[in-house]
């Protein structure tokens, strides 16, 4: 599995790519926006992206979903309670992130312990609510993509509309903490951490 970490849109959003190296197809985590460095590493390597999976509707995590989309015509994978994001650009605020409105809504929504694969990968859904009501975490093996939920010694913020601090806990607390303590943590922004860090040391939770 090759597993890449992209920074982009100016929230310098973590983008994820993953792609399994035998068949040269994956998946994109929360494209932030279009990327030169991501572009470039696509086509060196002849990935083809067959999913792009939305941790969960804000701004800076969706302005790259129209480009990388025509791109590689793939569907779109979200939660349905974010719709609300997804198909509003007010509501979402991608115009203030990239000047100009995105607006879609997702091809595919998944629900608490969907599972899914792609290109022999097996991915499982974790809801995980409270930074937006439709937030989810994909696991995948060890590797956890929290997106907005959980960061290294800190958390999502709650105070946008549809946020809950007590959601997002209760999520947190039974939906991850319920993961091994060895679970690699890969959040939507700043560095990475473990299940079992967090655990003893978020000063959040």
């Amino acid at each position: 599995m090759d597993l890449k970490l992209f920074y982009t849109g100016p929230m310098q959003v973590n983008t994820y790519l993953c792609v399994n190296e035998e068949t040269k197809k994956g998946f994109l985590v929360d494209p932030g926006g279009p990327s030169m460095a991501l572009d470039q590493y696509l086509e060196s390597n002849d990935y083809d992206i067959e999913y792009i999976i939305l941790t969960h509707g804000h701004g800076d995590h969706i302005c790259g979903v129209p480009y990388y989309k025509e791109m590689f015509n793939c569907p779109i994978v979200g939660h349905r309670d974010d719709i609300y994001l997804f198909n509003d650009a007010k509501e979402n605020l991608s115009t203030a992130f990239m000047g100009a409105p995105i607006e879609f809504i997702p091809d595919i929504f998944v629900e608490d312990g969907d599972m899914m694969e792609i290109a022999g990968m097996k991915l499982l859904i974790l809801h995980t609510p409270g930074h937006t009501p439709g937030g989810i975490s994909i696991l995948i093996g060890n590797i956890l993509f929290s997106g907005d939920t959980l960061f290294a010694d800190s958390i999502g913020r709650t105070d946008f509309k549809g946020g809950s601090f007590a959601v997002l806990k209760k999520a947190v607390h039974t939906k991850l903490f319920v993961l091994p303590d060895d679970t690699f943590v890969l959040p939507g922004h700043m560095g990475t951490t473990t299940i079992g860090h967090e655990k003893k040391y978020n000063p959040f939770l």
